[in-house]
């Protein structure tokens, strides 16, 4: 069952440049890829007032011995952010981190057009070593990140860590004010970053169309009640016209703490609905080229003949990987005849190195890879392959292309977008996916081996049972869910989103102006 929120209502009166409410007009549901989604944009009238604001950019510049080199982050959220900016007039606004950020911009920091092959303008945010600390890596990251997930990582809360999180917000919705080409844009901001910019930008807009996605779960009222800030943070985010959240489970904790705050002001006007997220459907032509198996296996060390388990995750303690390799070593325990038969490739790029929580985590799936190898392994089969570092965008669809399964494990997720990844590529409709009840796409993706993250046992006997698993079953669960991610796609998320935000726009504008004419 989808939890997308039922259509609204889209009223219409004199002097809005409105199509959608034609009943020609394309709808979200009819929203496949970049063109339909900029058809859709085309009809809503606000293409060339749409701003979108994250701390991560979608190009960054780095000096390299060859001169200035432009990394684009692989993933559906840039591919589908960047269609919505289609039209010329849009702005996307991030924070400015490449060594070479600062010589391709012009007296305005906006992004010279010899270094972004783009329609929209990127404007770039500079911040201080002091102000990334603070906001980023104090306040996001070993505060609000740790509280919204359930981990057993305690947060840390520093009040010099809120105020630089208050001062770069600003700093981001002056940025909004500065770009806006009108009193009505349309202000796309991503994540819990970010999340006092709604209200920011209304006392300066009140007009404008303000949709805030929020990526990774959202609190329960009783420990959203231990941040010292949450009337502030629930006030900046109820300021938005839409408050996206990825699940319905998410949406009751919202609207629980939303219930839960004082004053009219801060419970504010936002719609707040469940909005999951997804990945760009792949082209027919994407489909895996013979010898995709061998390929991976000769990249990464392992054998021909060896069954692959895949695992592709950030180093992050949210992700279940200590877990994932006990369950792993249960099973080479009590099934010895998979020993030397079954590899687990585990990709983990380093993430937020320079906490001590990331640290930890490093050093123990460092440790348990150890053990297990030293445990089993052979001289020609070691059980696990550790790839503890990135792995760019084509390796990783290989890797899920020569997979028997993978294992989608996390202790808590928004939504884990590698799980719908792996569905994607299947285009041989083979492969088995376990997936932790406790992410995102274990709403949608009821055709998974479904496991409870912190039960080791428990996983162990699901990834048997997906390497037990056979041929025509694998075909049945994998094209069930191969019809929700394809139907379900990130542009679609997009669509609704934007949607909904300028109905709602509308329909307000709507009752001030009945109000103003009584």
């Amino acid at each position: 069952m989808r939890s997308n929120p039922a259509p609204l209502p889209l009223p219409t009166f004199p002097g809005e440049r409105r199509k959608i409410a034609r009943p020609t007009a394309l709808l979200p549901e009819d929203v496949r890829d970049s063109a339909d989604l900029a058809r859709l944009i085309e009809q809503l009238g606000c293409g060339d007032d749409l701003i979108v604001v994250s701390n991560r950019a979608p190009c960054v510049h780095s000096q390299t011995g060859d001169g200035v080199n432009a990394q684009r982050p692989a993933g559906g959220l840039v591919t589908a952010l960047e269609a919505v900016l289609s039209k010329e007039g849009g702005c996307w606004i991030a924070h400015g981190s490449g060594t070479a950020d600062r010589a391709t911009v012009d007296a305005n920091d906006h992004v010279l057009p010899e270094h972004l092959d783009a329609p929209y303008r990127l404007r770039r945010l500079w911040l201080s070593d002091a102000e990334v600390a603070g906001y980023y890596d104090g306040l996001a990251n070993e505060a609000l990140w740790p509280l919204c997930h359930r981990t057993g990582v305690a947060p840390t809360f520093r009040l010099d860590d809120w105020s630089h999180y208050v001062a770069v917000n600003r700093r981001f919705a002056d940025a909004v004010i500065a770009e806006a080409a009108s009193e009505r844009p349309v202000v796309l901001v991503q994540d819990y970053h970010l999340a006092l910019v709604p209200q920011m930008v209304r006392e300066r807009l009140p007009d404008a169309v303000i949709i805030l996605f929020w990526h990774i779960p959202f609190p329960t009222p009783q420990v959203l009640a231990t941040f010292p800030w949450a009337q502030q943070m629930m006030s900046g985010l109820l300021a938005s016209t839409v408050m996206g959240l990825q699940t319905p489970a998410d949406l009751t904790n919202f609207s629980l703490a939303r219930a839960a705050t004082s004053g009219a002001q801060s419970r504010g006007m936002a719609h707040a609905g469940a909005y999951p997220i997804s990945i760009a459907w792949p082209a027919r032509n994407d489909v895996a080229t013979p010898g995709v198996r061998d390929a991976v296996g000769s990249q990464f060390g392992i054998a021909p003949g060896v069954r692959l388990l895949v695992g592709v995750d950030r180093m992050d303690y949210t992700k279940g990987l200590s877990e994932r390799l006990q369950a792993f070593e249960l099973l080479l325990e009590r099934r010895p005849d998979l020993r030397g038969q079954v590899t687990l490739l585990q990709i983990g790029a380093p993430c937020r190195s320079a906490l001590a929580a990331y640290q930890t985590i490093t050093r123990d799936v460092v440790a348990l890879t150890q053990r297990i190898n030293a445990r089993f392994g052979k001289d020609d089969w070691q059980p696990v392959v550790l790839h503890a570092q990135s792995a760019d965008a084509a390796t990783v669809t290989a890797c899920y292309r020569a997979a028997d399964v993978c294992l989608v494990t996390s202790l808590h997720d928004g939504m884990n977008l590698v799980a719908k990844e792996f569905v994607a590529a299947r285009t041989d409709l083979r492969g088995a996916l376990v997936l932790s009840s406790q992410a995102g796409a274990a709403a949608e993706l009821h055709q998974a081996l479904i496991v409870d993250p912190r039960d080791i046992a428990g996983m162990a006997r699901a990834i048997e049972r997906a390497l037990d698993m056979p041929p025509d079953e694998q075909t049945r669960r994998l094209r069930a869910m191969r019809g929700v991610v394809s139907q379900y796609t990130v542009f679609r998320w997009a669509a609704q989103l934007l949607v909904d935000g300028m109905r709602i726009a509308v329909a307000r504008r709507m009752v001030r102006s009945h109000a103003h004419v009584t």
